[in-house]
């Protein structure tokens, strides 16, 4: 075990920082980016898994930074253990952009870690700043549970997008000052998709929600979850051992079927377009929206432009504001919206910003989404 002196912020106590890693340049860099970091104190640096496990109980962390793939015993293997040794801990998976990291990182997810960190290779890693960032956001947001439940704004101006040819721009709303449900839409329009769009503690709230709405319809479900490339189709083969829907990431030009769940391919925008009468799936790599790509937005308002009325969404779990301009479109279009109750969300980013907009028609906790959209599939909004 190596006990880790930093320098501690002046006001407040330190989140402490467990880092698990058996690579000698991770633990090295991760030393230099966290010393000095105001509020963040790293106090413990194990080399495997078994080592980290004996740590963790002498420690107890508020965060462990859990490397996936090392001798010993392996960051899988080890989670239950570091759950127990350290019950309070959030625990995120750093993992590289590989097969076997993604399908571990997945796994590890629906077993309780929080959340996860693609990680680049050990040469990589010297002028890695974005992932040095990623990782100190990571840390500051889960180390203080007030931050990661503090709704996010609405984002301004807000203004549902043109689905008509040769429309004129739509009229930014105006958002209340206290936030309360969207009203029900006058007239009932039977739904013929549902979108989901979800980001950090997406995967596990895919994997409660998912099955439980494929349980109530058979219409097409079309996901954008903010992952890379690798981890979506990962995340699309575990859906799919769980699910009645055949899951698959999304493919140009296929038809948009009953029965089928479409995820987002990472590093690809996905969206739905008219091929004739049949909607079909659209992928392309513009620039990224929210800083994201899958993008929710760009997918939301595709499907309002195909769909109108005819569309639920449902916002789950996740960091900043994608997907809230989207549903202004679907609700401006007469469709419906769902969105995840703060309490059960990891992160009341994404469903706090609808909310917050004025734009949910209901709001629930996980384990009632589903019933939710299985009501709204039949004009009931409670």
């Amino acid at each position: 075990m190596t006990i880790v002196a930093t320098i501690k912020p002046q006001t407040g106590a330190p989140i402490r920082v467990q880092l698990i890693d058996d690579s000698a340049v991770v633990r090295g860099l991760t030393r230099r980016w966290l010393t000095g970091v105001d509020g963040v104190e790293l106090v413990v640096v194990s080399t495997d898994g078994m080592q980290g496990v004996a740590d963790a109980t002498k420690v107890r962390p508020d965060i462990i930074i859990l490397d996936v793939e090392m001798p010993r015993m392996d960051g899988l293997e080890a989670l239950p253990h570091l759950r127990r040794a350290a019950p309070n801990a959030k625990i995120i998976m750093a993992s590289t952009l590989t097969h076997k990291g993604a399908n571990v990182t997945i796994s590890a997810l629906s077993k309780g870690a929080t959340d996860y960190l693609p990680k680049p290779e050990a040469s990589q890693l010297g002028g890695a700043e974005a992932y040095r960032d990623a990782l100190i956001d990571k840390i500051r947001l889960f180390g203080k549970p007030e931050e990661a439940k503090r709704p996010f704004p609405a984002p301004m101006p807000l203004r549902p997008a043109s689905v008509k040819p040769n429309e004129a721009p739509r009229p930014a709303l105006k958002i209340p000052s206290k936030p309360e449900l969207h009203k029900p839409p006058t007239r009932w329009t039977r739904p013929n998709a549902i979108v989901v769009a979800s980001s950090t503690g997406g995967p596990q709230a895919l994997q409660a929600v998912l099955p439980e709405i494929c349980k109530k319809t058979d219409l097409p479900i079309l996901v954008v979850q903010h992952m890379p490339p690798t981890f979506t189709s990962i995340l699309a083969e575990h859906l799919n051992a769980t699910c009645k829907h055949e899951v698959a990431e999304g493919q140009q030009g296929e038809q948009v079927m009953s029965n089928r769940i479409y995820i987002a391919p990472g590093g690809y925008h996905m969206f739905v377009e008219k091929k004739g009468a049949t909607p079909t799936i659209g992928l392309n790599q513009d620039a990224q929206v929210n800083f994201c790509r899958p993008a929710a937005d760009v997918l939301f308002n595709a499907a309002a432009k195909v769909y109108g009325a005819a569309l639920t969404a449902v916002v789950l779990t996740g960091m900043g504001a994608d997907g809230c301009q989207g549903v202004a479109t679907i609700v401006d279009q007469g469709g419906r919206s769902i969105v995840q109750d703060q309490k059960s969300s990891v992160v009341w980013g994404m469903p706090g910003a609808v909310f917050n907009a004025g734009l949910a028609h209901s709001v629930h906790p996980l384990n009632e989404i589903a019933d939710a959209v299985g009501k709204s599939l039949h004009g009931v909004m409670s």
